[in-house]
């Protein structure tokens, strides 16, 4: 289904924006209302995931990732986007605005996600998984809690224990 998908966007066939929606929906709207609670904001945010994907679906590589992991990226980041607008005064928000960061700096950034990813491969599934819920996904711990069926308090336990052990995974004290 995802290789029909594909073809149908390449082509720039509204058809594969519809199948696009009914196959991954509701995993769009599920990672959108982790990071906006407001039903209105999610609504027109999930809007914007797809006008997102119609107009920049020539980025998406398949070399690179799944039409689901790109999909996921391309939601996570556009309720993000919305987040930070919401959180900043009026008038504030310019999205051209942005500085880039220096060469010295992007070389210290990819080093530190490198480092992040090897770390992160060294973790079990189900901390990795907790890893994503809380600092990709930005998910609450009262969501994660319910969703694992654990208490709030184990939740923020494993969480505690998981930067520790990030922490020195990545060359840290570990403390």
């Amino acid at each position: 289904m995802d290789e029909r998908i594909i073809a149908l966007l390449a082509e720039e066939k509204q058809e594969g924006l519809a199948l696009l929606q009914q196959r991954y929906g509701g995993m769009v709207r599920y990672i959108v209302r982790g990071i906006l609670p407001d039903a209105q904001d999610a609504e027109e945010c999930v809007s914007d995931v797809y006008l997102r994907v119609w107009q920049r679906f020539a980025t998406f590589d398949a070399a690179r990732g799944s039409l689901a992991a790109w999909l996921t990226a391309v939601a996570r980041n556009t309720a993000v986007d919305y987040r930070r607008r919401a959180a900043a005064p009026a008038g504030e928000w310019d999205e051209n605005a942005v500085s880039a960061p220096s060469p010295e700096d992007e070389v210290l950034r990819r080093e530190r996600s490198r480092q992040l990813r090897d770390a992160l491969e060294r973790l079990s599934g189900a901390e990795r998984q907790l890893f994503y819920r809380k600092y990709y996904y930005l998910q609450s711990t009262a969501q994660m809690a319910a969703e694992l069926s654990l208490s709030e308090r184990a939740v923020e336990g494993r969480l505690h224990r998981l930067r520790r052990r990030l922490r020195k995974l990545m060359g840290g004290d570990g403390a």
